[in-house]
């Protein structure tokens, strides 16, 4: 059988589309594996992460005034609806993925915190407190930090945590 003019141009164009299709494929596979990679927990999670816990109790009564060693967070306070803050328990920690720590609130109820996430620029937590079956997810950025409220207002005051990865 003799091949014809048509049959010699189609073969190279075949050829260059196959090629061309591989290289799609090898890019993109590339490309999903980069991604995969860059979303993946840092080696430095299974170390530790540095980790500092502050129990705050905020109060509407009473003159306006903010402990010292809250100065950082006085920004953040500002805009709650509490006038009065004092620092009443500190936790620096180094936490490992899915081992808690725990901290007693001043009413006697154990805060537990345990590390769910580390990524390269934010860390998951979950904030617990069994004795009054509450429950949060907080993700902070690297640099930040969250004032998250752990027991309800009894008598003009209530406790919240300051947490900060990364301090």
């Amino acid at each position: 059988m003799a091949r014809t003019g048509n049959a010699e141009s189609v073969a190279p164009s075949a050829a260059f589309a196959r090629q061309a299709r591989s290289r799609r494929v090898l890019l993109l596979s590339l490309l999903a594996l980069i991604a995969c990679l860059a979303a993946a927990p840092l080696p430095a999670a299974a170390a530790g992460i540095p980790v500092r816990v502050r129990i705050i109790k905020g109060s509407r009564q009473g003159p306006p005034s903010v402990d010292p060693r809250l100065s950082d967070l006085h920004g953040q306070l500002g805009q709650l609806a509490y006038q009065r803050w004092e620092q009443v328990g500190e936790r620096r920690a180094e936490m490992e993925l899915s081992r808690p720590i725990s901290l007693t609130l001043p009413d006697g109820a154990q805060l537990e915190l345990t590390l769910i996430d580390a990524r390269k620029e934010a860390a998951t937590f979950e904030v617990s407190v069994p004795a009054r079956r509450m429950r949060s997810r907080l993700t902070i950025s690297r640099g930040q930090r969250i004032v998250h409220q752990v027991a309800g207002e009894k008598a003009g005051e209530a406790y919240f945590a300051a947490v900060r990865p990364w301090p």
